[in-house]
């Protein structure tokens, strides 16, 4: 497997591109140490986050590196926009990736996504008529009137309750 030292990019050895197709880096090595620190994905601060708090529950270390895309961005917003790179190791690079796809935080190419068959379709479901619908939005708000009157209500006559015990 080669990759790029740059960039830190796979490539498969039946690439006879010898350059990076991300960083134009000419200089493609072989991966001769299983502890080299390998490109898994990209995203913003929070993606990265949620990628790498699912790699540490499956055991896989992992490091990021940060692109400056928004320069000072964080001190006058004071949120962070910049994008970053997450690093895992080489030997854990297929279980890494698989975590990833599993957390969506890289898509298959031609992967179709499957439903649940519990989860209604938007088809499924029939339109209620405008009256009823009306009628359930007026009920639903006389019951909410009558439920805060009664927690009101409820709670004088309980507060009089123990105001007729001092006195």
């Amino acid at each position: 497997m080669k990759y790029c030292p740059k960039c830190k990019k796979l490539y498969n050895d039946e690439d006879t591109n010898c350059t990076c197709a991300e960083c134009k880096s000419k200089a493609l090595e072989e991966i001769t140490d299983v502890e080299t620190s390998v490109y898994l994905c990209s995203g913003d601060v929070m993606e990265r986050d949620r990628v790498q708090a699912a790699l540490t529950d499956s055991g896989i270390p992992s490091v990021y590196t940060r692109h400056m895309v928004t320069g000072n961005s964080q001190l006058v917003t004071g949120r962070d926009f910049d994008g970053f790179d997450i690093l895992v190791p080489y030997e854990l690079y297929e279980k890494a990736y698989d975590v990833a796809v599993g957390v969506g935080a890289i898509e298959l190419e031609g992967a179709e996504i499957i439903e649940d068959d519990a989860q209604i379709e938007a088809d499924d479901v029939e339109e209620m008529p405008r009256s009823k619908r009306t009628a359930v939005r007026i009920i639903s708000a006389i019951l909410l009137i009558l439920l805060f009157a009664g927690v009101i209500y409820g709670t004088d006559a309980i507060m009089n309750a123990i105001k007729s015990l001092f006195t």
